[in-house]
């Protein structure tokens, strides 16, 4: 099977050449779904970095790496997403090959900047409540140093495709372009082998180490009851439904996406329709909106100011004053730990 025969119209940049591989229905629905993540992933991710540089309490360690995870997922919103519905409304890509380049690069560098901060958050939680390094805590220039390199990992390996190792090209239904999963030749393959490992499997492996570690010390924490009535146990359920939903949001958004890759570099006989292989293109894309929602719309402190900036100052609800119980939890951690 040739490489085209994935993408029917991936030989066209500039118009519908051949005959296309979805219906205009098609094409305007896929519009459709993309805009209704875009558009609230934008305004949400905008809002996180607005308030941020708004409100001086919100600039600690945990919150700078909310806010390059903003600016991640804002970047792949406003290229990979804006993009995906002006050419599904199209029905083709209609940058040239030029452009596909361009945005396959932009779309790779945000996502993966956004995959590796996700894995700094996983780090930071563990050292708040764990303290693996004893008195060593979590400071703003661990989070800065964090930030700087989860970019620098990003460019490293999304610059190769530019000058010859590997490629960007359309995937999917032929609207959007992404690192080429399909071209057998060894000098490509060697290439996505290696992006999936150092892009994606390292940053899972880091955010399953850290919670998993997280995780055992709350439940330690909980069997030396060294908090009444139950806070600890609360706690601990609290951040555990944390840590599912954050693992679950990470596979559902990226493991159709790197799994059907490295499906196709196995078997490149395989048949794939297009639009299958768009809905995991889609769901990773979809993580801009997720993002926000989950580390920090669920953040009381951010909740507090994010709010009401969206309601034009009006506050729904009143927030209880009382420490959440994850707070209790490192407090009780820090009394088990050892001096």
């Amino acid at each position: 099977m040739q490489h085209s025969d994935f993408f029917p119209n991936v030989s066209s940049y500039m118009g519908p050449q051949r005959e296309p591989p979805l219906s205009r229905t098609g094409f305007i629905i896929l519009a459709i779904i993309m805009a209704i993540f875009t558009g609230p992933a934008i305004i949400l991710n905008a809002t996180v970095i607005m308030v941020s540089l708004m409100y001086k309490q919100l600039r600690k360690p945990l919150n700078y790496a909310l806010v390059n995870m903003a600016v991640a997922d804002l970047g792949t919103a406003m290229t990979g997403g804006v993009l995906s519905v002006v050419n599904n409304a199209q029905g083709y890509f209609s940058l040239g090959r030029t452009g596909c380049v361009m945005e396959g690069f932009a779309v790779s560098l945000f996502g993966i900047t956004s995959l590796c901060t996700v894995a700094l958050i996983a780090v930071e939680r563990m050292f708040v409540v764990c303290k693996p390094l004893g008195l060593i805590t979590f400071q703003n220039n661990h989070a800065v140093g964090g930030i700087v390199l989860s970019w620098l990992w990003s460019l490293t390996w999304n610059l190769p495709p530019l000058f010859g190792w590997g490629r960007y090209e359309l995937e999917g239904v032929g609207t959007s372009c992404a690192p080429d999963w399909h071209n057998r030749d060894p000098h490509n393959v060697s290439y996505i082998l290696a992006y999936f490992a150092v892009c994606f499997a390292v940053p899972f492996a880091i955010i399953l180490a850290s919670y998993t570690k997280l995780l055992w010390t709350l439940h330690q924490v909980s069997k030396m009851a060294c908090v009444e009535g139950g806070a600890v146990a609360k706690g601990e359920m609290k951040v555990a439904s944390m840590v599912i939903l954050m693992v679950l949001t990470f596979l559902i958004s990226w493991l159709p996406y790197a799994g059907l890759a490295m499906l196709v570099v196995y078997d490149p006989d395989v048949e794939i329709h297009p639009l299958v292989g768009t809905v995991p293109v889609y769901l990773a894309k979809s993580s801009t909106v997720y993002n926000p929602l989950i580390y920090i719309y669920l953040n009381k402190q951010f909740r507090k100011y994010a709010v009401p900036f969206l309601l034009c100052g009006k506050e729904p609800w009143v927030e209880d004053d009382t420490s959440e119980n994850v707070t209790t939890v490192e407090t009780a951690v820090n009394k088990v730990s050892p001096a």
